[in-house]
């Protein structure tokens, strides 16, 4: 069993402790992107895989002084770079992949070319984990990036990847919070019925190694206090590790105001494939990529 995490600061150490990893970064004509992973492989947690055009990767050689050691694929046009990244993940010939200089829905495509055999047998989504300053621990939240208005079914996807994550960075039984704008069921939010589902499931037993309750509006899932006033029963609310938003407007608004406002720390990733995906935004902070790959490299198995 992995330690758990309890600041964002100790993913470092624990990267490092894991063992360096091989990262591809796919279309590394990217200069943040680039930057992070220079820096990743400084501090001991990877091995660069750079994969791109040639003119794009090579303006960057000074600025690593290890540059002429890295393993370097030099493609012709991004279709090219993009099966080259995705294919040295999937043959297991690398460990994590990261999006560079290239959208995320092309590199998704990529990952999910039926050549790869990925999309019948994998269902990807977002997971994003938070050090807030004023709760009381680390803070997952999913999904912000990828799934639109996931249906029940979806959600249940969304969920079980998060669980399969967490643990695989420590955290054995997550305490998930379905969230919504009220605490009680209401027909005319399918959220709240999305939610009381989802609750039911796990008691039933048909979702597994998790609390899940819902519907819970957002004070209600981190605030004891909110919890103690409302008389909401269960160990989920007022303790929740992992937020389940109920669409990606509600999820991306949520990431951006830990961000901006509150002056949370975050990293995140793409989880649901054999691999773990690093994709930030271009907004995103070089702290935030460094986060990233951190976590992307500590939850790769030894």
């Amino acid at each position: 069993m992995k330690p758990v995490i309890h600041s964002l600061s100790d993913l470092k150490n624990l990267a490092v402790k894991n063992g360096r990893k091989k990262l591809v970064l796919c279309a590394a004509g990217d200069e943040h992107a680039i930057d992070a992973v220079f820096d990743a492989y400084r501090a001991g947690v990877i091995d660069p895989v750079l994969v791109g055009q040639k003119e794009e990767i090579d303006r960057f050689s000074s600025r690593c002084e290890d540059f002429d050691r890295f393993e370097i694929h030099y493609e012709a046009d991004e279709e090219q770079i993009i099966r080259k990244s995705v294919e040295l993940v999937v043959k297991g010939q690398a460990d994590i992949l990261m999006k560079g200089n290239v959208t995320t829905a092309a590199l998704l495509r990529g990952v999910l070319n039926k050549d790869f055999g990925l999309r019948e047998k994998r269902f990807l989504s977002h997971f994003a984990l938070f050090e807030v300053p004023n709760y009381h621990k680390l803070l997952g939240i999913t999904d912000v990036a990828l799934n639109i208005l996931p249906p029940l079914k979806h959600k249940v996807q969304i969920v079980k990847n998060a669980i399969r994550f967490v643990r695989s960075i420590g955290i054995e039984k997550p305490k998930i919070a379905a969230l919504s704008a009220i605490e009680m069921v209401n027909e005319d939010m399918p959220s709240t019925i999305d939610a009381a589902l989802l609750s039911i499931m796990q008691r039933r037993g048909q979702i597994k190694n998790c609390l899940i309750d819902g519907p819970l509006a957002f004070d209600n899932a981190i605030s004891k206090e909110s919890k103690q006033q409302k008389n909401i029963p269960g160990d989920v609310a007022g303790d929740a590790d992992i937020l389940l938003v109920p669409n990606i407007e509600s999820g991306n608004i949520l990431y951006k105001a830990f961000v901006f406002f509150a002056e949370a720390e975050v990293a995140g990733v793409v989880i649901g494939a054999p691999f773990p995906i690093v994709l930030t935004s271009r907004a995103d902070s070089e702290q935030t990529k460094l986060n990233s790959i951190y976590l992307a490299a500590f939850s790769v198995k030894k």
